[in-house]
């Protein structure tokens, strides 16, 4: 790790509510001709693993399937620090990395707490809302399982 980066780490807390907060992350998973695929994805961070809901099928899906080892990151940046010349500009970012394996959630009852964590963070005006068992069923939950973590920051 490049030494001014170690003066940049996010503690543990931070990294937790940023990846609480965060509305979009990306996720890349390896295909089938071994190149990574990175989709954007809507997501929720519940009891320390990061938890994605979508289609039961498709590329990401298949990917997992195939090879369960994923990496997960979220951002934000806020603004441009704009230094004397060109080459003196830096940005003000917070940033997470999770790196670990990706199952798909089976348990009914993990799903529905999933995809209501999912309503309340995404559309609040919905929570309390019963979802109908046929969408619990057929929605694709992934979950993924920390293996190692970063958060990183520049002011």
């Amino acid at each position: 790790m490049q030494n001014r980066m170690r003066k940049h780490q996010l503690n543990e807390g931070q990294i937790t509510e940023i990846l609480s907060k965060a509305p979009v992350g990306n996720i890349a998973t390896i295909n089938e001709n071994g190149y990574p695929y990175v989709v954007p994805v809507h997501f929720i961070y519940y009891e320390g693993k990061v938890y994605i809901h979508g289609l039961p099928i498709g590329q990401k899906i298949s990917n997992i399937k195939a090879n369960e080892k994923v990496c997960f990151e979220t951002y934000s940046m806020k603004r441009f620090i704009l230094g004397d010349a060109p080459c003196n500009i830096n940005t003000e970012y917070e940033s997470v990395i999770i790196t670990g394996t990706a199952t798909l959630v089976k348990d009914y009852n993990l799903k529905e707490i999933v995809l209501n964590k999912i309503v309340e963070k995404y559309t609040p005006h919905f929570i309390g809302t019963k979802l109908p068992d046929n969408m619990i069923k057929g929605t694709g939950v992934i979950e993924v399982n920390k293996e190692e973590c970063t958060g990183k920051y520049y002011k």
